[in-house]
C-alpha cells in the first residue's frame, strides 16, 4: 500500500516540485492550497492557473482549498488520511509585506504550522514533518560579518565564511523583519515538537528558491521576477547596497529531491541551511549581466539607494551539514541552467 503523503502549497514553486516528485515515487499525495498569494500579491501573483493544470495533468494528486489557518479544516483532514509525512511549504513569504499584513503574516507562518504539526502528532506521532523555513530566521546579523566590496559584489572578507553561512549563526540581537519573527517562530516549534515528542522533524532554512513555477512579484521572487521584469521591458527595481547584494539561487526540484531524501531516511529535530551554495551565488548586477546574456534584451533598471529594511548584504548557505547527513544529496541546477529555464519559461508565456 502506498505511503501518504501531504504537501501544504502544493501548487506553488516548492510545493509543486514535491508534489510531483513524491506522485512519481509512488506515494499517494494529498495537497492543499487556497491561492493565499494571490491575496498578498494581487492576481498577477495567483497560482489558480497552476491549481486547474494539476487537475488535468496531475490526475493521481488529491488537491484540496484549504487555508491552513483553519484548524478544525486542518485537523480533520489530517486526522483522517493520517499522513506518512508533511512537507510544509505553504506561507505568506515576503520580507517587506509582512509589515502591512502582520496578524495575517503570523497566523498564516506560526499558527498555521502549529495546527498542521500539533495535528500529524495526534494522529501519526511517527509521522515525519518537514518545514520550509527561511535564512531570515538569522535576521541581519550576517551583515555584522566583516564584508569586502568587490567589482560586481560585496563578499564575506574573513575565509570562514567563504563557504557560506552554517547553522551556527546566531538568530538574536538583529533585525528580522515581521516576516523573520513569525517564520522563526514556526523554526523553533518544528525543532521543539522533535526534541519535545521525539518526532521526526526537519527544518530547512532555504536562501532565494526559484524555478520557472515561481509567480515572481516585486515583493517576493528575486530572479523569476528579474526575469519577467526584462522580458516585458518593465523597470526592474534595485534597494540600496549598490546592487552589489548576493544570494544563493536553488531551484525547486533541488528542494524536492531533499524532502524525499529525508522523507526515506528521517531524523528527529534536523536544522538545515538549504541554497545553492556559493557557485550559485550572484549579486543583483551579476544577475543582470546573465539574465541580458539569457535573453537578448537590454534590462530597464532604476536605482534606490534605501535598502530593505533588515536586508541581507550577502548571503549563501553552507551546505556542508546537510550535506554530510545526506551525501547523495546534491545541486544538480545550475544558476546558468536556471536563468536559462526561467527565461524559456517566460517566452513561452
Amino acid at each position: 500500500m502506498a505511503k501518504t503523503i501531504l504537501v501544504t502549497g502544493s501548487s506553488g514553486l516548492v510545493g509543486r516540485s514535491c508534489t510531483q516528485l513524491f506522485l512519481r515515487e509512488g506515494y499517494e499525495v494529498y495537497g492543499i492550497d487556497n491561492d493565499a498569494r494571490a491575496l498578498y500579491f494581487g492576481k498577477e501573483a495567483s497560482t489558480r492557473e497552476t491549481i486547474a493544470t494539476s487537475h488535468s495533468r496531475l490526475r493521481e494528486l488529491k488537491e484540496l482549498d484549504i487555508d491552513i489557518t483553519n484548524r478544525v479544516a486542518v485537523r480533520d483532514l489530517i486526522h483522517r488520511i493520517k499522513p506518512h509525512a508533511i512537507i510544509h511549504t505553504a506561507a505568506q513569504p515576503s520580507h517587506d509585506k509582512a509589515a502591512e499584513i502582520p496578524f495575517l503574516d503570523f497566523e498564516t507562518n506560526a499558527v498555521g504550522t502549529l495546527n498542521l504539526i500539533e495535528s500529524l502528532r495526534q494522529a501519526n506521532l511517527d509521522g515525519t514533518f518537514v518545514h520550509l523555513s527561511t535564512n531570515k530566521v538569522y535576521g541581519d546579523s550576517p551583515n555584522l560579518l566583516p564584508l569586502a566590496e568587490l567589482e560586481t559584489r560585496f563578499d564575506y572578507a574573513d575565509e570562514h565564511f567563504e563557504i557560506g553561512i552554517n547553522e551556527s549563526q546566531s538568530v538574536d540581537a538583529s533585525m528580522h523583519s515581521l516576516f523573520g519573527v513569525s517564520k522563526l517562530s514556526a523554526d523553533i516549534l518544528v525543532q521543539e515538537y522533535g526534541r519535545y515528542f521525539g518526532m521526526n522533524t526537519c527544518v530547512l532554512r532555504g536562501g532565494c528558491l526559484t524555478g520557472s513555477n515561481h509567480q515572481g512579484v516585486e515583493l517576493h521572487g528575486f530572479l523569476s521576477w528579474l526575469v519577467k521584469c526584462n522580458m516585458t521591458s518593465f523597470e526592474y527595481s534595485i534597494f540600496g547596497h549598490k546592487g552589489k547584494q548576493v544570494r544563493d539561487n536553488l531551484h525547486a526540484d533541488d528542494v524536492a529531491t531533499f524532502a524525499l531524501n529525508f522523507v526515506q531516511n528521517p531524523k528527529i529535530a534536523a536544522v538545515y541551511n538549504l541554497g545553492g551554495g556559493y557557485s550559485n551565488s550572484v549579486s543583483i548586477i551579476e544577475a543582470i549581466t546573465l539574465v541580458e546574456q539569457a535573453s537578448g534584451i537590454r534590462m530597464k533598471v532604476s536605482y534606490k539607494p534605501q535598502a530593505r529594511k533588515g536586508d541581507h548584504i550577502v548571503y549563501y548557505s553552507d551546505l556542508t551539514k546537510i550535506q554530510s547527513d545526506y551525501p547523495s544529496w546534491k545541486v544538480n541546477w545550475s544558476l546558468k541552467n536556471i536563468i536559462e529555464d526561467l527565461v524559456l519559461h517566460q517566452h513561452g508565456r
